[in-house]
């Protein structure tokens, strides 16, 4: 082999790919709610795709050629992704609208997974009662819940991160 290393940086760019692609599939959820079930998945995901990417080499270097492949790669694509829009949308999730103008999004609030009785916690730390308080609500990308109150006069910054999933919100 020309390059003894060559088969090493594929599989690792070939698995990169791969991960991202059914992370995007399969919906990563928000990365600041990890359980104990998440936790184990990513272990043994990252166990069994080893040997993809470093083949029967299982030295030191071949296992750092392998991280270092990860790194450039993970770079590139968040440089990439700030340069191009359409790759951006690909690859990131967007936050989403929970509540606007005091009006629940109850499709979003669904799809999210995100219950009544969590919603009424970000409000609480955000100093609101009622969801007519509330200006707009967003699930940020890094899982938060950001809330903005309709009074300008009395802002509150808190940041509130999912702790858990729900399976129901009440309407």
């Amino acid at each position: 082999m020309l390059f003894p290393y060559l088969d090493i940086i594929f599989r690792s760019v070939a698995v990169y790919f791969f991960m991202t692609i059914a992370l995007r599939i399969f919906g990563k959820k928000e990365l600041s709610q990890l359980n104990t079930a998440d936790i184990i998945l990513i272990l043994l995901i990252s166990n069994s795709v080893q040997n993809a990417m470093v083949g029967p080499d299982t030295s030191l270097w071949g296992g750092l050629v392998a991280a270092l492949v990860l790194f450039v790669i993970n770079f590139i694509i968040k440089k990439l992704t700030h340069k191009y829009k359409v790759l951006n949308d690909l690859l990131l999730d967007k936050p989403e609208i929970l509540i606007h103008n005091g009006k629940l999004d109850f499709k979003s609030l669904s799809k999210l997974d995100i219950s009544h009785d969590e919603l009424k916690e970000a409000m609480r730390e955000h100093g609101l009662e009622h969801f007519t308080d509330v200006k707009l609500c967003m699930l940020e990308i890094d899982g938060t819940i950001s809330v903005i109150s309709q009074d300008k006069t009395n802002l509150k910054e808190t940041h509130y991160k999912r702790k858990h999933n729900h399976k129901n919100f009440r309407k």
